[in-house]
């Protein structure tokens, strides 16, 4: 029987060329792959944990380097089960799920019906009328604290980091003497249990968030919601991606949470199509209200400079550090030609790039062997460097390191022994040029900074 035709994609091999680069290079692998893998669950291998923690890195700064008005936390993964009631994620934190009586596949409705139109047939077997009427199914991850599993025990997996910052709201606040506004910032990990994960580590149970949750007065929600979708759509473009590859959607009265004045999502054109990474919400007062009204405490702000005192507004920006990754690798992978060969290049940004520069000898002889280590130890500051002395022409091994995004090649051959001189090899330009090795380390500081 005919399965319903979903949306043509416009580079249906793109995706397949990254999942087999990512592991053949190191940077994603799949979880417990020598039991047959668990699904919906990836482990990021050397050069991947590089790759999201410069990601994670470059978001951090963003937040709490460069600014005066936002602090960092890292609350715990594990909260007292109130919380959640509070924040309505044990009573509404769910999803529509539908099952085939034919093949027993499950799906979530609403992705049946974005992608087909109805749930007028199975997307796995083609089956007419074969799925169930949806049903709730909550995305929570449980589990119980202490040696016995009784409901008193009962806790959750955070199913995000959002609400480790607004318990916390008061104990930052006035620890560290902030005025509204201010923002906390956090990075962590997430758990939900997905009806439906997949296209690779875009959606998955086990994940990491980057949330920052500002604090406003609330006649200024407006105005902070404003510069902070300005300020998330061109941290993107500072860190190399295309503005082709990013939009907006603004959700509608249907998308709208209850509590949400306003929301926007940052959508990337991943090769399975516009996909969100980012939301940015008008959460209004509704989340400090509820934990007030639920714990019993005042999380109400004095403003001693005003005499007035009120529930903060929040702006939230939520970004997903393994979407995130994935959009920069999926926007950095390009194929070229040269000399009549394909060439595989990551053109990741140069902050983003796990391995910024490597060394590597013309030959193995002695000589041009003890002169390129001296050369690597001489730039080990400026970031994660490599030696390659393995085997192949230098052409074969500049492939393989324009295919893992190392921006600079240096070269070390015969003549450097005598001119104590080096070539860097830029990636995208693939131009030379010969500089002297003492000044190496900060040429390379320059063009990295």
């Amino acid at each position: 029987m005919e399965k319903p035709q979903k949306p043509r994609n416009a580079e249906p091999d793109r995706m397949q060329d990254l999942i087999s680069l990512c592991k053949r290079r190191g940077y994603i692998f799949p979880n417990s792959e020598i039991y047959g893998g668990l699904n919906a669950v990836f482990d990021y291998g050397p050069l991947g944990v590089e790759l999201k923690n410069n990601v994670k890195r470059a978001w951090w700064d963003a937040f709490t380097r460069q600014r005066d008005d936002v602090v960092g936390l890292d609350a715990g993964i594990l909260m007292a089960r109130r919380v959640w009631q509070a924040s309505g994620h044990e009573e509404v934190f769910t999803d529509p799920m539908v099952d085939c009586t034919n093949c027993q596949s499950r799906f979530r409705a609403d992705h049946v019906i974005e992608e087909y139109g109805s749930l007028d047939v199975c997307p796995n077997c083609g089956m007419r009328g074969t799925l169930t009427e949806p049903r709730k199914f909550n995305l929570m991850f449980k589990t119980f604290m202490g040696p016995v599993e009784e409901d008193a025990a009962l806790v959750y997996l955070r199913p995000e980091t959002a609400q480790g910052i607004y318990v916390n709201f008061q104990n930052v606040q006035q620890s560290m003497r902030k005025r509204l506004p201010f923002g906390i910032a956090q990075i962590g990990k997430a758990f939900r249990n997905e009806i439906s994960p997949g296209n690779f580590t875009y959606r998955t149970r086990e994940f990491e968030q980057m949330e920052m949750q500002y604090f406003v007065p609330p006649e200024q929600e407006e105005q902070w919601f404003d510069y902070w979708k300005a300020q998330r759509w061109q941290w993107y473009l500072d860190l190399g991606i295309r503005p082709e590859s990013i939009q907006w959607h603004t959700h509608d009265a249907a998308e709208l949470a209850h509590y949400a004045r306003a929301a926007v999502d940052v959508y990337y054109n991943f090769p399975f199509g516009f996909k969100e990474i980012e939301g940015i919400h008008d959460r209004t007062n509704y989340d400090l209200s509820r934990h007030s009204e639920f714990s019993g405490k005042d999380m109400s702000y004095f403003d001693d400079q005003e005499k007035r005192r009120y529930i903060p507004y929040i702006i939230e920006t939520s970004v997903g550090a393994d979407r995130s990754t994935l959009a920069f690798l999926c926007d950095a992978y390009s194929e070229d030609e040269v000399d009549g060969e394909k060439r595989v290049v990551l053109r990741l940004h140069k902050r983003l790039a796990p391995v910024k520069a490597a060394v590597m000898p013309l030959s193995k002889k002695d000589e041009l062997v003890a002169l390129a280590h001296a050369v690597h130890d001489g730039i080990r500051s400026v970031g994660l460097t490599q030696y390659d002395e393995t085997g192949g022409s230098i052409g074969r091994r500049y492939r393989r390191q324009d295919e893992i995004g190392t921006p600079f090649c240096i070269t070390v051959d015969f003549d450097s022994l005598d001119d104590q001189q080096v070539t860097i090899r830029e990636r995208d330009s693939m131009q030379q040029r010969r500089v002297p090795i003492a000044e190496l380390r900060d040429i390379l500081a320059a063009e990295l900074a």
